[in-house]
């Protein structure tokens, strides 16, 4: 197995707060906003059945939303979007691939980007006509990039070349976008176009549970690489503990293993809250002992000293775990949520700007500057919590103030995808 799984996070290099390259965005044309609602009795070939804008998804009773009008908060992500879309979206090989390219990465392609990328294509669809287009270009990327373990998972790196590279194994968080993002696309589309998006969802979803899944502890894996024996097996990124899509892999599937894994996630990301950072409620980039007593990574273990940290791989943790409170209101996510978005809100004083990069799980900041990667997510946190308009409006308006920072996929993604859900377009097919 190549060395070189360590650098599976694809964003190592963006721990550095970086000053903005001169923002030269062209915009591309979108459809206006005022297309975007569903078209009565439309055939689902006529266009997208869950169109960008259209709300037809409503989220849990009692989740907020920053003020201002719906058209104005769906227009500020379609503005969003078409920069992050300029900035990041490419034809580079031929092929008739798309790809999401990582400059903020050990590569320039990276399976967790593809992922990203597959997700917001199909949610976008509505408000850019091309979307479809886009996502099955990253489709035939997915396909023709397998891993080298299981063929019906993506490889996790490719060169500048569009070869697969380090191995051509998979990583998880990749994978599971990957097939949530074909879920989405065959609400949107159906599947009897040129590609079966539900059948390749389906294999992606089984493929996931035989080599991205531990068995013993129904925890995921840290990629198919890993396995039964190496040191690695009894080690799970908190980053990739995304609850509405074992949700959304269950009702595709039937599989009720689908819910026990569900379970143990949501069980664990309460352990550790309660365990490790009672006052916080922050997660570590890293668990390990998955199959005794799951704990904080005491060091490294796969990237850097922070490993147990709250820092480059968990950040991410309120998104995941607010996406799944505010469309499902689970009692489990909104607890979490509100725990996390009551320390934030009080150790920033309601200011956002003051929102660090990387905390101990006790609380301490471990770096200064400001990175997207670390204050948006927080903005979803906030919309679990009645009392947390005008800090939701804040983390809003912070978000709205950031421009795309074209260096860095992975802060620019992860605020793309927080605006989703915070204008109340995310959905769980």
């Amino acid at each position: 197995m190549s060395q070189a799984h360590p650098h599976r996070s694809a964003h190592r290099t963006s721990r550095w707060h970086r000053p903005l390259a001169g923002l030269a965005v062209a915009t591309t044309a979108l459809t206006g906003l005022a297309a975007l609602g569903p078209t009565a009795g439309a055939a689902a070939a006529a266009g997208p059945a869950v169109p960008f804008g259209s709300h037809t998804k409503p989220y849990a009773a009692g989740t907020l939303k920053p003020s201002g009008a719906q058209s104005t908060l769906d227009q500020k992500v379609v503005d969003y979007y078409n920069k992050w879309k300029t900035a990041f979206v490419r034809q580079n090989c031929g092929h008739g691939w798309y790809q999401v390219i990582s400059p903020d990465a050990d590569h320039p392609y990276v399976g967790e980007a593809q992922g990203y990328g597959m997700v917001i294509a199909a949610t976008m669809a509505g408000a850019d006509p091309d979307a479809k287009k886009i996502f099955d270009g990253l489709t035939k990327w997915m396909i023709d990039h397998p891993s080298s373990i299981n063929k019906d998972l993506l490889a996790a790196e490719q060169d500048s070349s569009c070869k697969s590279v380090d191995g051509s194994d998979a990583a998880t968080d990749g994978d599971l976008d990957a097939a949530y993002g074909l879920l989405l696309a065959d609400r949107q589309w159906g599947s009897s176009g040129t590609y079966d998006y539900k059948a390749l969802a389906l294999k992606h979803i089984a493929a996931i549970k035989k080599d991205e899944l531990n068995p013993s502890t129904n925890l995921l894996k840290l990629g198919d690489w890993s396995s039964k024996g190496d040191e690695y097996y009894y080690v799970s990124r908190t980053s990739d503990w995304m609850v509405d899509h074992f949700r959304a892999f269950r009702a595709a599937s039937g599989d009720a293993a689908w819910d026990t894994v569900r379970t143990a996630h949501q069980n664990q990301i309460a352990n550790l809250q309660s365990s490790y950072a009672p006052n916080t409620g922050l997660l570590p980039d890293f668990v390990v002992n998955t199959n005794a007593t799951p704990k904080p990574a005491p060091g490294k273990v796969l990237e850097d000293a922070n490993d147990g940290a709250y820092w480059w791989n968990a950040c991410r943790t309120p998104w995941r775990i607010a996406d799944d409170a505010v469309t499902s209101g689970d009692a489990k996510s909104l607890a979490a949520a509100r725990k996390l978005n009551s320390w934030i809100k009080g150790k920033t004083g309601g200011d956002p700007k003051k929102i660090g990069v990387g905390y101990k799980l006790n609380g301490t900041q471990i770096s200064s500057g400001s990175e997207a990667a670390f204050f948006a997510p927080f903005t979803l946190a906030a919309m679990t919590d009645p009392g947390s308009q005008a800090w939701l409006d804040a983390l809003w308006n912070r978000m709205l103030a950031t421009p795309v920072d074209t260096s860095s996929y992975f802060s620019a993604s992860i605020q793309l995808q927080v605006m989703i859900t915070a204008s109340g377009n995310h959905w769980v097919p």
